[in-house]
This record gives structure tokens, sequence and C-alpha cells, in this order.
């Protein structure tokens, strides 16, 4: 009876050290991007993210890395967002939120600059906030909205113009690269950024399959067209795409306990209890079905409420896989501002991906008459 109880206790000693296992990634897929950088006090995650994105696209097309300017695109998506919020008469969302289509509608529009011609930042600053700049624009359009002269200005356009010129920059018209004159358009032509070749896809129960239709979510001032494939084919094609050398532009909920960009991981725990012990060790996942990921969209525990950047994917010591994502946070947070995105939280909280055309199989390219 000794001996049982000695070995029992030997036993107990030991399985802590044999259930509890912390995670250990090993690279499968690494696709080269530029350095993270930090999004500061905004909300222009949309932008930082699709346009690391696009930095990922010019390396694929070109094979060097160049430093583009996020602000240039946020500078000029509020021109559009106060003009789609004052014709709306006030029953529309202007914030600081947007997807990573608007920064494709933006490069049609407007084109790309490199971030040393707009930082977005005045002279000794080092970090953006966007909250003061928000709240008096947003002041400015409700005045107008209201008529206070009874009749609207055609002023308000160039007042907001202003604005955004004292808190932004102005735009820039011409500039230098690499000994070279551009305008913002002509250096996106040279580029070889050609927004019309890239597809938002996401996965709803509620839409018919492989049809486009406007995602009803609150940052889609723009009215944004997705392609709804199956659950199954939204993980196939951001892997596919992956492993073929392409990264994929991210918009996900993040507002769960179990994502966390200090960590570095996002996970989706079979069992809320280990909810904690989740952001540390290996845990039992829970199965991910469509008709949850709806559910859950339809509860409004899934939100539109971050964008990033998927450049990889890893494994941990049990053979889970996960999608390496570059977020907006600076370096010091995560894994050296790196997020590790298990397959079953992907499959619950992506809201959608952008990618390149050529990324999708001809399958796929069929089903959504895609050309």
């Amino acid at each position: 009876m000794k001996r049982l109880l000695i070995s029992a206790s030997f036993c107990l000693l030991l399985t802590p050290q044999i259930n509890a296992q912390k995670y250990q990634f090993k690279t499968l897929e690494d696709v080269e991007k530029t350095q993270v950088k930090m999004q500061g006090k905004t909300g222009t995650c949309w932008s930082f993210s699709t346009t690391s994105f696009i930095e990922s696209e010019v390396i694929r097309i070109h094979g060097k890395k160049i430093d583009l300017s996020e602000m240039f695109t946020v500078r000029s998506t509020y021109s559009d967002k106060a003009k789609n919020y004052l014709y709306r008469q006030g029953k529309a969302q202007f914030s600081e939120g947007g997807l990573a289509h608007d920064v494709m509608n933006s490069v049609a529009k407007n084109g790309l600059v490199p971030e040393q011609q707009f930082t977005g930042l005045d002279l000794g600053q080092t970090e953006h906030n966007h909250a003061e700049m928000v709240a008096v624009l947003k002041s400015m359009l409700d005045t107008y909205i209201k008529k206070p002269a009874k009749k609207l200005s055609p002023k308000w356009r160039t007042a907001v113009e202003s604005v955004l010129d004292v808190y932004l920059g102005t735009k820039k018209e011409t500039f230098e690269f690499e000994g070279k004159k551009y305008t913002p358009k002509s250096f996106a032509k040279y580029l070889q950024i050609n927004p019309a070749d890239y597809v938002t896809i996401t996965s709803f129960e509620s839409e018919k399959k492989y049809d486009k239709f406007i995602l009803s979510i609150p940052d889609n001032f723009s009215n944004g067209l997705y392609h709804n494939v199956s659950l199954d084919e939204l993980v196939t094609i951001t892997e596919e795409a992956i492993k073929n050398g392409f990264t994929v532009a991210l918009g996900s909920d993040v507002s769960e306990e179990t994502f966390s960009g200090d960590k570095g991981i996002a996970v989706v725990p079979a069992i809320s209890s280990e909810n904690k012990k989740a952001l540390e060790e290996i845990v039992v996942e829970k199965k991910i079905t469509p008709t949850f990921r709806q559910a859950e969209f339809d509860n409004f525990n899934t939100t539109d409420d971050h964008l990033m950047h998927i450049v990889g994917i890893v494994k941990d010591q049990k053979g889970n896989r996960y999608f390496k994502v570059k977020n907006s946070w600076g370096k010091e947070r995560g894994i050296g501002g790196y997020i590790h995105m298990s397959t079953p939280y992907f499959k619950l909280k992506t809201i959608s991906v952008l990618l390149h055309k050529d990324a999708l199989s001809n399958d796929i390219k069929n089903k959504l008459a895609i050309k």
C-alpha cells in the first residue's frame, strides 16, 4: 500500500508538467513584410493594416521595401466621410474607423505617397492622436446639418479641408522619389497597385453563397461589396494565399478576452473557464460551425472593431495551426508586434479578408465570377 501511495504521489507531481504545455511556435510560412508600426491614439487600424498589406504587395511585385503613408489615405478618406455624413443628414457614422476597401478606394481616387512625404504629424510629434480633430469635424458637420443660416453654404467643404490641413497636413500634389517626380496617382501606377485587382471576401449564412453583397456593419460607410463563400473556403483561401507568397488584410473582432495584444495570442477555448489559461498554455478549442459564427454576429458578439495584416502561418508543438498576424500597436506588444491567431478564432471572429485576385484558385474565381 505504501508503495502504491508513493507512486500515486509521483504521478500527481508529474501531471501538471505533462498537461501544461506553454506555447512553442514553429514557422511554416512567412511572407516578406515591412516593419511593425504604431497607430497611436487613433482608430486608424484600417489604414495601417491595409497600407502594410500594400507594402507587402510592393515587395511581391518589385522586390523592394517602400514605407508608404497611412495618413495620406486617412486624410483623403475623411473628406469622403464628411461628405457622406453631411448628405445623410447625420444618419451615418462619422468616426475614426474604416475598412480595408476604404484604402483601396482612396488609392483609386487619390493615389499613394511615401511616408516621408506625408507623416500626418507636426514637427516634433511622435504619436498620432485624432480625438480632437474628429470632435471638431463632427461638431462642424452637425452645425452645417442644422443650417443655422437657413441655407447651407458651399464653404463647408473648404472649412472641412482646412481642419484636415491643420491637423494632418495639406495634400501632396507632386513629390520626388528616388530622383524622379511623381503625383500620388502616378506613384500608385509606378508601384503597380491597381485597386480593381483586389477583392474582399467573407462568409455569412445570412447571404447567398458566391453572391456579392453590402455587409451592414457600422464602418462600412462607403457601402463596400463583399464576396460570400463557405467558412471552410474562407480558411482555405487565406491559407493558400499565404502559401503562394501573398499576404492578406484582415478585418476581425478582437474584443474577446482570449485575444491578447500583449501575449500575442488569439484562441477560442472549448471551456470558458480556461480562457485565462489559454493565453499561456495550449487548450482544447471550440469547434466553430457556420451557424454559431452567424449567431455570434447576429447577437453583436462579433463586431468590426479591428483590422490587421496576415503575413504567415505557424504551428504549436501539438500541430495546431495559427495565422501570423501583424498588428499596428507597436513592436513592444505581442510577439514583437505580432499575434498568433488560431484557426478557430479566425473562423469565428473574422469579418472579412482582402487580397489580390491572383491569390485565388481558378475554382474560387469561377464561383465568384472574378476574371
